[in-house]
């Protein structure tokens, strides 16, 4: 409580030291989004304000003396369709922004009663479970610390694990972290996160700079296309381009990394944008007590090159570096030495570079993805975490991923008609040397090398219909996936995904909208490329993962910032992976630190999601920005007697309520609460975890799986609050934030573990029978957490 105090003394003698009240402008350009020449004689205008610039022949515009914030354009002009720019922030030596503007329809362009623009975009493609994060959400949303994981949790359908766990899984719709996809401008990104799980995902720490974020399109159905693999959610990153007019430089020290970015041009056609981060994380988990300490090196690299207004080069680059040991130091807590028990050190590289090649030609455009992606997995467990003798070595696992992509994507217009075409060929790469201590019925250790290579191809169509007066749209795609792995993937028919949506205007800004549609993913590398002792595919057998999606809802969208929207939702899957030695869905293994899918798998798991989404927002310009989503929700399987069962992600209910507004003095406060259903549990089987063989194997409980999923824990609820206070000088400005986390100090019951107290209770016995004391531990998690962050901007 202390630190709070003093950081809000803090907040208070600096808000009286800003002594300059400095303005800014808007620069840009306007060109026309079919032949990429300039539009001139457009009117440029502040959205919600009342500023504007009409542009120049060559499209350009600038709006002058503008106070620092967020802003959105709006951009009008007989013959076009009225366009509202994506949010931006506008900072020391101004913004400067392209904008495609698009022609009316021949029909339309004779209406004397045109629709209005609104800052919530609909793609065409995708007319319902889909929502854009701006870059003032990502910015300012309290307790997510700048981590798009945590941002994305805030929208409707979307969940954390329960208590947070100090791990960015995304759960949307009843679905696990393994079915979404991620994209970066357009290339693939295998993961987000930092000290991901293989196999799966999540991670303490987004990889991802929020500071070059644009915004984000996020698909809860519906998906494109083009965005294949994914079966809960695709997330599209679009990052902002470099500033052709300005260099700017910031350094910035936040909650858990301290950071260098740049923004700029390199030449007249290229700029540029590049950031290096390095966190100081351990610190913090060290500070709280946590029994693990985690540290990473994360960089990422945009280069755009415009050659004219028909051809332009992208160069993308990510990468991380992590590195995860243990703090033996338990400072006393039993919960503390559950975890030390059976966490393993980890130590990750992972890397993702990518080009993107777009011609512009006519009408239409053919857009060229090349990306290499790179992982590279290392954990090591030592028994007690005594490394002095190599007998205690009861996990060593050394594994690397990599997968170079080609997609190639041609947009043609006809009339009323977009029509996508493209074909995606991927050349995958996996190896795996395993040494395992398990125990099944008795002791057993799994050493084994595994290298898999093989061709993964795709082909995909889109055709999508919207009337002159916008009112009506309609959507339909197909998409073929296989691969050289079997000969079951190797038909691409069998996985034929055809999707339909249709949409239309059943009253001003009040939209009628249906989806349905079938969608496949591959199960992962781990699975695929798990092999016996005698060096043989286990999973041989394994097929696609499917799904099958239903959705309708209402919308309601108005230029006023008002959203309202309503979804049901039903997904049927099929193919899904069920364990072998477990029988029990694999996917609920994936929520931990190490590996999830490396065991015997069939593909026989069937499993369902349905329920409904409620979210509203409204947001006025840099002052208010509202948001609440209310999901009621199942999510079971079909158990081996047929009767459905409670998946991990079933918390039936999920809630958030987030608010923030912006003060005198340029203070913006920002508060968010969240709130879960209980999540279910698996009693422990105390009985073979006391044996010692059982232990000594893998350090930690065995869950009866005879009662998976039979119980549930308590509700989760989380409030978190975050101040942010600007300060503008001539040549620099200063950023401040105060986020706190929990500030409630709310405690949430994981779940009761099993910990050896290391005596043995019948030493005279047989090795098969001796039984360790064991000491039931109760877990919580849950304090406040409170950090401070500072940028310089120059």
């Amino acid at each position: 409580m202390k630190r709070l105090v003093y950081l809000a003394v803090l907040f208070s003698l600096l808000s009286y030291s800003q002594i300059f009240a400095l303005d800014y402008s808007i620069r840009g350009v306007v060109i026309d989004k079919l032949t990429r020449e300039p539009v001139s004689f457009a009117t440029v205008s502040v959205f919600q304000g009342s500023k504007y610039s009409i542009t120049d022949s060559l499209g350009r515009f600038t709006i002058d003396n503008l106070p620092p914030g967020a802003y959105r354009l709006r951009v009008d002009l007989l013959g076009y369709n009225q366009f509202i720019t994506e949010e931006m922030m506008l900072s020391i030596k101004g913004s400067f922004l392209n904008i495609e503007l698009e022609e009316e329809s021949v029909l339309l362009a004779a209406a004397t009663v045109k629709p209005k623009a609104n800052p919530f975009r609909r793609i065409p493609e995708t007319p319902l479970s889909q929502r854009t994060i701006g870059i003032q959400e990502i910015e300012r949303n309290p307790g997510a610390n700048r981590d798009i994981s945590r941002v994305v949790a805030s929208l409707p359908g979307v969940g954390n694990v329960a208590g947070g766990g100090f791990r960015n899984d995304i759960l949307v719709r009843g679905g696990g972290p393994a079915e979404n996809k991620y994209f970066l401008d357009g290339i693939e990104v295998p993961s987000i996160n930092h000290f991901s799980t293989q196999g799966s995902s999540g991670g303490p720490v987004g990889i991802i700079d929020a500071e070059f974020i644009r915004e984000v399109d996020f698909y809860g159905g519906s998906f494109p296309v083009a965005r294949g693999g994914a079966i809960s959610s695709v997330l599209d990153f679009k990052l902002k381009d470099g500033d052709p007019l300005n260099n700017t430089y910031k350094f910035t020290v936040g909650a858990s990394e301290a950071g260098f970015s740049s923004n700029g041009h390199l030449t007249k056609r290229t700029n540029y944008l590049v950031s290096a981060r390095i966190s100081y994380l351990q610190f913090l988990f060290k500070a709280i007590n946590l029994p693990f300490l985690p540290t990473f090196t994360d960089m990422q690299v945009k280069l755009k090159t415009r050659f004219n207004n028909k051809h332009e080069l992208t160069f993308l680059a990510l990468g991380g570096i992590d590195d995860m040991t243990l703090n033996k130091d338990t400072g006393g807590k039993e919960s503390n030495e559950y975890i030390l028990a059976y966490l393993p050190v980890i130590q990750q590289e992972v890397f993702t570079t990518g080009l993107v090649y777009r011609y512009y030609y006519g009408a239409n455009n053919l857009s060229l993805f090349l990306s290499q992606s790179y992982l590279n997995n290392r954990n090591t467990k030592y028994a007690n975490n005594d490394e002095s003798s190599e007998d205690n070595l009861s996990l060593k696992y050394r594994s690397v991923e990599q997968e170079t992509k080609f997609r190639a994507e041609n947009l043609v217009r006809f009339g009323d008609f977009r029509v996508i075409s493209g074909v995606g060929i991927e050349v995958p790469l996996y190896s795996n040397n395993t040494y395992q201590k398990i125990f099944l019925q008795n002791p057993v250790t799994i050493d084994y090398n595994s290298n898999l290579s093989f061709l993964k191809y795709s082909a995909f169509a889109n055709a999508n219909y919207t009337s002159p007066d916008r009112r009506f749209t309609a959507n339909l795609g197909v998409r073929f996936d296989g691969n050289s792995y079997s000969n079951e993937m190797a038909n691409i028919f069998k996985q034929f995904s055809p999707r339909l949506s249709l949409s239309y205007e059943i009253f001003p800004d009040l939209y009628l909208n249906a989806g349905a549609g079938r969608y496949y993913q591959l199960p992962p590398f781990t699975a695929l490329g798990f092999r016996d002792s005698q060096g043989e595919l286990v999973n041989k057998d394994l097929k696609y993962i499917g799904s099958d999606q239903i959705t309708t809802g209402l919308d309601y969208r108005n230029s006023n910032g008002v959203q309202l929207a309503a979804e049901l939702f039903y997904r049927s899957n099929f193919n899904g992976m069920w364990s072998v030695r477990d029988e029990i869905p694999v996917e609920g293994k994936g929520v931990n630190y190490g590996v999830s899918g490396n065991e015997e798998i069939t593909s026989t798991l069937k499993s369902r999601s349905y329920g409904v989404e409620f979210s509203a927002r409204w947001f006025l310009a840099d002052r208010l920005n509202l948001l609440g989503s209310l999901t009621l929700f199942k999510s079971q399987y079909r158990g081996v007697d047929d009767s459905w069962i409670a998946r991990t992600w079933n918390n039936k209910r999920l809630l958030t309520l987030s608010a923030g507004y912006k003060l005198p003095l340029d203070f913006y406060v920002g508060v968010k609460y969240r709130y879960s259903g209980g999540t279910p549990y698996t009693p422990l089987d105390e009985d073979k975890s006391s044996l010692v063989v059982a232990w000594d194997a893998s350090g930690r409980a065995y869950p009866d799986y005879s009662l998976y999923n039979s119980q549930y824990l308590g509700i989760f609820n989380q409030l978190d609050v975050r101040v942010d206070k600007e300060f503008f000088f001539k040549k620099f400005a200063l950023k401040l934030y105060l986020d706190v986390q929990n500030v409630t100090n709310f405690d949430y019951k994981t779940g009761d573990v099993l910990v050896s107290t290391g005596r043995i209770v019948n030493p005279d016995a047989p090795r098969g029978e001796q039984r360790y004391e064991m000491k039931r531990i109760a877990l919580t998690e849950g304090t406040i957490l409170p950090s401070i962050g500072i940028t310089v901007e120059f």
